[in-house]
């Protein structure tokens, strides 16, 4: 039986490894990138690249930067008060997208989610603790998405932070349950910033 070209079957399935991509939209993929240019493509490959070898994590935020402290955490204009706990990096530029949140960020890297696997030791929760002891931080801000998952790790990292002199509290409810902070617009996000409440 007649089948795709080593190299493109091979392509497909790297793909098909993507979320969100099945067997067609990877083939239509692939066979896009055959039609490109060689120089484009070697471009592309070098991004794919770049990113696993040129970007780090902030050794203070947990974010992914190009060089450690990121660009947030060295900025002498931000609030060191405040600190926002978001699940994903992602979440750091839409939240910056507001342009009314002005303070620190510490990024998850995920939420509590047993169902896959994905337990409070996976995730930089020790840190943020280590961060909040070591530092003046007054509020902390729990923006995790709202649904299961983020719902769940907000309530687990609340209770770790009750011994804490800190004020915790949960953005509010602007936000649809069940969707992604990612995908939020800036108005809903602002007004859920405005309204956030005590945990």
């Amino acid at each position: 039986m007649w089948g795709y070209p080593e190299p493109i079957s091979r392509l497909i399935e790297h793909f098909m490894k993507l979320p969100g991509i099945g067997p067609k939209t990877a083939a239509r993929l692939a066979f896009h990138v055959l039609g490109m240019p060689a120089d484009e493509v070697a471009a592309f490959a070098r991004a794919l690249a770049d990113v696993k070898t040129k970007l780090t994590e902030c050794a203070v935020c947990c974010n992914i930067t190009e060089a450690s402290p990121c660009a947030i955490c060295s900025d002498p204009a931000r609030d060191t008060h405040t600190l926002c706990v978001v699940q994903d990096p992602k979440d750091v530029m839409a939240m910056e997208r507001t342009h009314e949140y002005r303070g620190m960020y510490h990024v998850l890297h995920g939420a509590i989610s047993p169902m896959d696997g994905v337990g409070p030791n996976d995730l930089r929760i020790r840190q943020l603790l280590q961060r909040i002891a070591d530092s003046d931080i007054r509020e902390v801000i729990l923006a995790t998405n709202p649904n299961v998952e983020g719902e769940a790790t907000a309530m687990y990292i609340a209770r770790l932070l009750k011994p804490f002199p800190v004020t915790v509290t949960r953005l509010a409810h602007g936000l649809p349950v069940g969707a992604d902070l990612e995908y939020a617009d800036e108005v809903t996000l602002a007004k859920a910033l405005e309204g956030r409440r005590h945990v």
